[in-house]
């Protein structure tokens, strides 16, 4: 396993995580699919969301990868009048990640970062290791310090 530059930089913060590798697979880069190779309950699971805010700019959003982000919400928690996803073409030069191996951890640019509030409702969440295929899995609470997240309610079910 080759360490990823979202593992140095834990390491280098001193905050404790575990690792989990799984199958991905190209036709199906859902995170319900890594939760479940992982072996771990979709609402531990985090995906990372990168969108656009019509007055902030480039926002960051990480919610259950059972769950759908309620983009009204997302706008409201945000001081946004709206809030569109960014295309996936935008994604690498935005954040350094490429779709499935998106990580809240270590992006180009330090942007402004919400996280679903239920995230501390464990005693660990699982957030993408920056590459397809790899997970890291660690403390809700280091993780919002760390990224310096704001725990909001900006999710809705899925459809």
């Amino acid at each position: 396993m080759t360490k990823t530059n979202v593992m140095r930089l834990l390491e280098a913060a001193g905050i404790a995580y575990r690792t989990a590798e799984y199958e991905y697979d190209e036709a199906n880069l859902s995170g319900l699919h890594a939760a479940e190779q992982v072996g771990m309950d979709a609402d531990q699971v985090f995906k990372t969301l990168v969108t656009r805010g019509d007055k902030t700019g480039i926002l960051v959003f990480c919610i259950p990868v059972d769950m759908e982000l309620d983009l009204k919400k997302a706008a409201s928690v945000s001081k946004n009048k709206k809030v569109e996803m960014t295309h996936m073409k935008e994604l690498l030069g935005l954040t350094g990640y490429i779709r499935g191996g998106c990580s809240p951890i270590g992006m180009k640019k330090k942007y402004p970062t919400f996280i679903d509030e239920t995230c501390i409702l464990f005693d660990e969440i699982a957030v993408s290791a920056g590459v397809r295929g790899e997970q890291v899995i660690l403390n809700p609470q280091d993780l919002v310090q760390y990224i310096e997240a704001t725990e909001a309610d900006i999710t809705k079910p899925m459809e």
